[in-house]
């Protein structure tokens, strides 16, 4: 029988990418979290993870399974929360969010949270980092939705909902599939497509920057499916996060992932607000909506800096 334990410690093993990190962020054995997948991949009869040395990876069917287990998580979460007392949340709240975290998270938790405080009026817009740090601290916006780890505003305070792992993506039948293990370095051989919507080149830099090698870049291009398509067609690699992730180019030809050995960091996403701005009930029933969604110790995802 599926429980919501099982289902929570796969979670916990699909975000964090080691069967052991997820025992010690549940308080828990890492033969149980063992248990819990085997038995899930039994009922499913397909397997979830590939295993290796470092770590586990989710398959095509586990990366399915996972979109599932967080609406199933989801819905127990809201079904055991208690009915709203007194006086509704209402008024006018001005959220300002990055291309990425709008084309790729937001949209379907915007219509949550609506179905939940459907008299908060929300203003949404899309804009880069530094429009939204500058519109946080004048006043314009309320609170800003983007990738917390490209903040640079000392004004600026953020809250880390969610991490989402930053893969190698290669063609299907890529040479490097076929190595136990891979590093910047082996991609440093390969021709590299470089995204840059949302600072995503100024991110790998750093990351790049820490190491002896840089990326052979091929081109540079703000079109995620553009590099989804030059990745799938074999013209590049690309490293990108499990998030934008699809498996198939628009032209049906098949993306695979690597996870690489070393300190590529998750891409960090949360909440960003003026620092000691005095939070409107509209304001604190977004962030708590956040909080009581992400920072679950099953999801072991909640991370505060600011």
């Amino acid at each position: 029988m599926l429980t919501l334990r099982q289902l929570k410690y796969f979670v916990a093993a699909a975000e964090l990418g080691k069967v052991s990190e997820a025992a010690v962020q549940l308080h828990i054995s890492q033969s149980a979290v063992t248990t819990a997948i085997k038995d899930l991949e039994e009922m499913f009869g397909q397997s979830l993870f590939d295993r290796s040395v470092s770590g586990v990876e989710l398959t095509p069917a586990g990366r399915h399974f996972l979109s599932h287990a967080y609406t199933v998580l989801s819905a127990a979460e809201e079904a055991m929360r208690p009915p709203p007392q007194g006086i509704a949340i209402s008024g006018l709240l001005s959220i300002a969010a990055t291309y990425t975290v709008l084309g790729y998270f937001l949209p379907n938790h915007l219509q949550r949270f609506s179905e939940r405080y459907p008299d908060i009026e929300i203003k949404l817009q899309e804009l880069q980092r530094e429009a939204i740090e500058d519109g946080l601290v004048t006043g314009r916006h309320d609170l800003g939705v983007l990738l917390t780890g490209n903040v640079t505003n000392g004004e600026i305070a953020c809250e880390t909902f969610f991490g989402s792992q930053r893969r190698l993506w290669v063609r299907a039948k890529h040479l490097l599939l076929d190595k136990p293990e891979v590093t910047l370095a082996d991609v440093a051989g390969e021709p590299y497509i470089m995204l840059t919507v949302d600072e995503a080149a100024y991110s790998a830099m750093r990351y790049w920057g820490r190491t002896e090698h840089q990326p052979r870049i091929r081109l540079r291009t703000s079109s995620v499916e553009a590099v989804r398509s030059m990745v799938a067609n074999g013209q590049g690699v690309a490293i990108l996060s499990d998030m934008v992730y699809r498996p198939w180019s628009l032209e049906g030809k098949r993306i695979e992932t690597i996870v690489l050995k070393g300190t590529v960091p998750s891409m960090a996403l949360g909440l960003a607000w003026r620092s000691g701005a005095e939070f409107t009930p509209a304001m604190l029933a977004f962030r708590n909506y956040f909080r009581q969604l992400y920072m679950d110790p099953s999801h072991a995802l909640g991370r505060q800096r600011g």
